[in-house]
């Protein structure tokens, strides 16, 4: 490992965020939490942070080496917005940057495609972190935990199509290695749990594990669209639905070695997480 002077976590009350900020200083890393919700982040004052207010990023930036980040949440074109913080990082002393970007967006692709193609010709260091479907979705404020609390059941457009969900604990421990290792990583890392799951598969194991009875609906594109339009913009709707008709076509269905090959553990299987998850929350 490394010696790290100051971490910058960007977006750090998020799902996997709050756990990155939280390995880090456990292992002794000084950690900047930035958020635009001032709370206390895994016993580390928070910075204020907003995408949209570059009036908070020199604070936020003052005195860091490192930079882990996340994009906007639902800006289909985050690199309009991060590509000029990107540039002040560098030139304010950042010189390495870990991007949490999906499974579903190549190098280049739409969206945070364009700021992973953008990372090696701005920092000597970084990492590109692409993980797959998070398994928290179906235990947290998710629309997905929200509807299987609610109503027993998961709405999708993925039809019997497979993916390789990860658990956010994993890939918080594979962002650590990325931001700490002494080796300069310079990587594009697929991370997936150890097995791939439909969301049938899904519904079966939360039905055995909590004793709830919950049912994946199938809808159509277009109607997964128009309820995920209610909660998000529509152009970001479009996407994640878009991204669900791929599942249903197969581009979710692999597994990697990546969080084994980085942190010398295997990922977590979907039931333990689960039932993990339930052992917390009573």
């Amino acid at each position: 490992m490394t010696t790290v002077g100051t971490t910058l976590v960007i977006g750090a009350t998020g799902t996997t965020v709050s756990r990155t900020a939280a390995q880090l200083t456990a292992v002794g890393h000084r950690v900047k939490a930035a958020s635009r919700r001032a709370a206390p982040v895994a016993g580390v004052e928070p910075v204020p942070f907003d995408w949209y207010d570059p009036a908070t990023h020199a604070a936020a930036l003052d005195g860091v080496d490192h930079v882990s980040l996340i994009p906007p949440l639902g800006d289909s074109d985050p690199a309009a917005t991060m590509l000029p913080f990107l540039h002040q990082a560098r030139t304010s002393g950042v010189h390495r940057a870990v991007l949490l970007s999906s499974s579903a967006i190549p190098e280049g692709g739409p969206a945070v495609g364009k700021v992973h193609q953008a990372l090696p010709d701005l920092f000597e260091q970084w990492a590109v972190l692409r993980p797959s479907w998070f398994m928290q979705n179906f235990t947290g404020a998710h629309v997905h935990a929200r509807s299987i609390r609610d109503e027993g059941v998961i709405c999708t457009a993925t039809e019997s199509g497979r993916v390789g969900f990860v658990d956010a604990e994993d890939i918080a421990a594979v962002a650590v290695r990325a931001l700490t290792d002494e080796r300069a990583p310079n990587f594009d890392l697929a991370l997936t749990g150890p097995e791939a799951l439909s969301h049938d598969d899904i519904a079966t194991i939360i039905t055995e594990v909590t004793g709830r009875p919950a049912a994946h609906h199938r809808l159509s594109y277009e109607q997964m669209r128009d309820r995920l339009t209610a909660q998000t913009p529509v152009e970001f709707a479009a996407m994640l639905a878009g991204m669900d008709r791929a599942i249903a076509g197969g581009a979710e269905d692999r597994i990697t070695d990546t969080v084994q090959r980085l942190t010398g553990r295997p990922p977590h299987a979907f039931r333990a997480v689960l039932e993990r998850e339930m052992r917390c929350s009573s």
